[in-house]
């Protein structure tokens, strides 16, 4: 999962909220509970696992009745061992006492809860990376010992297939064009790992193997529900079942929801950016540039999807004082590096959200190379009267600028195009003038442009200019 490339930012709820949630998890607070229940009389294996004589009291603790109960009981106390609920004080005696870390989930702060329950995750994450119990029994020998050759299991591989579903599910959750916090089907969730994006109609084997994999899937998200990760809708059992056989069975197989429905809920998405994070994936959140400088909140936001751009601008100048903050923007903005038109776009964006109060700071700017068109532009949209007209050369400097950071933001994506037209039409002979524009991106910026606009005359011109440019700053 190691990328350096960097997800769209997540918002995520208080860490008071997450710690709440953590708490709530049925898998943790059954395990909380039975280190509190451990005592000198219980009993654990070699391994750390509850003797199988002590499996019914456990699960009468818990509440836990049914056939299920005692491999229930058994995970919840697996849990509590690896996250330090619960201490074993002598191997030999198979002895044990509540854990150090028992008493951060009643007196700790929400980052001790939350890290207690990552690694409660962890131990979650390793169970449903295992085959289940049928298949194990299947595998034992004459003597019971189980044959993992017979399995067809690789480990690792298992571990990277549920780590990469789970990554995309991520994914999907934080694009601002997904489901947001609807739920992913199941079939679309296993093809992600398996359909190739070139991949036109799928082939019956690679059908084959999305079905294989969604079955897979149904089995894991059955595990992973229970630690707080996903809320999951599991396969309809009833599409299992052989119509003809059962005619009372059938199905709408038509109704995707039947085939499994899961999301990541809020504790989920924590959970999977704290893995991802800690796999070397830039993994950004919503708020984290509250507090750092106007160039870092620049900087961190020029890539980020609009809507994201605009709550984490929001909650920057939520702290800070109007006047002040505009001038700390209009100062980081400045620049004739490769980013600087997508900061001062950003900028636009932020100071688009400020009051009346930072006209000021926009008034000092206006004879300002770089900031003197966009501020301008502020002024006008306010009404203000008494702002001078910009000269041309400064029109030309913001239509290059404005262009190339929307290059920077969404490459040649159809709104530009309808940009690149509407400048050519509204401006006789732009190409003429736009080749002379000392700004660094205007070559570039013109090539752009002769590759957007559909008329075959004008695309040649910027063709031209765009080299006519390239050869000035070259000179």
């Amino acid at each position: 999962m190691s990328d350096s490339s960097p997800l769209p930012p997540v918002r995520l709820r208080s860490e008071a909220e997450l710690a709440r949630d953590a708490l709530a998890a049925p898998l943790l607070s059954r395990a909380a509970r039975l280190a509190r229940w451990a005592g000198p009389d219980t009993r654990v294996g070699g391994g750390g696992e509850l003797v199988e004589e002590q499996l019914p009291a456990a699960a009468e603790v818990l509440g836990l009745t049914g056939e299920d109960a005692a491999a229930l009981a058994s995970e919840a106390w697996r849990v509590a061992v690896d996250t330090g609920l619960v201490e074993i004080v002598d191997e030999e005696e198979g002895t044990v006492t509540p854990g150090a870390d028992l008493a951060l989930l009643t007196s700790g702060s929400p980052n001790d809860v939350l890290a207690v329950w990552l690694g409660a995750l962890e131990t979650v994450l390793a169970d449903a990376s295992v085959p289940d119990l049928d298949d194990l029994v299947d595998a034992m020998d004459e003597g019971g010992e189980i044959d993992f050759s017979s399995l067809d299991w690789d480990p690792e591989a298992e571990a990277d297939f549920l780590d990469g579903v789970l990554a995309n599910l991520y994914l999907l959750t934080v694009s601002e064009e997904g489901p947001g916090d609807g739920p992913v089907p199941l079939p679309a969730l296993a093809a992600s790992m398996i359909v190739p994006d070139d991949m036109g109609d799928p082939t019956n084997d690679v059908l084959e193997q999305v079905s294989d994999a969604m079955m897979r899937l149904d089995d894991q998200f059955r595990i992973l529900e229970p630690i707080g990760l996903v809320d999951f809708q599991p396969v309809d059992e009833a599409l299992m079942a052989d119509p003809e056989e059962d005619p009372a069975a059938a199905v709408d197989e038509t109704d995707v929801s039947r085939y499994g429905m899961v999301r990541l809920t809020p504790l989920g998405l924590y959970g999977m950016r704290a893995r991802l994070l800690e796999a070397g994936m830039a993994a950004p959140a919503v708020g984290e540039l509250a507090d750092k400088g106007a160039d870092a909140l620049l900087d961190g936001t020029s890539l980020f999807p609009p809507a994201a751009a605009q709550a984490e601008i929001e909650q920057w100048l939520a702290r800070r004082e109007p006047l002040a903050a505009a001038r700390e923007l209009l100062d980081a903005a400045r620049g004739s590096d490769a980013g600087a038109p997508l900061r001062r776009l950003r900028c636009q964006q932020a100071l688009s959200l400020v009051g009346p109060e930072a006209e000021p700071a926009l008034r000092e700017v206006l004879d300002d190379a770089e900031l003197g068109g966009l501020a301008r532009v502020w002024l006008a949209e306010r009404g203000v009267a008494d702002v001078p007209a910009p000269p041309e050369s400064m029109i030309f400097w913001l239509t290059i600028d404005t262009v190339a950071a929307q290059l920077a933001a969404e490459g040649n994506s159809a709104e530009l195009q309808g940009l690149v037209e509407g400048l050519a039409a509204q401006h006789s002979g732009f190409f003429a003038t736009a080749w002379r524009v000392d700004h660094p991106a205007t070559p570039d910026v013109l090539e752009a442009m002769g590759r957007l606009h559909p008329d075959k005359k004008l695309a040649k011109e910027a063709r031209k200019a765009a080299f006519k440019a390239r050869s000035q700053q070259g000179n």
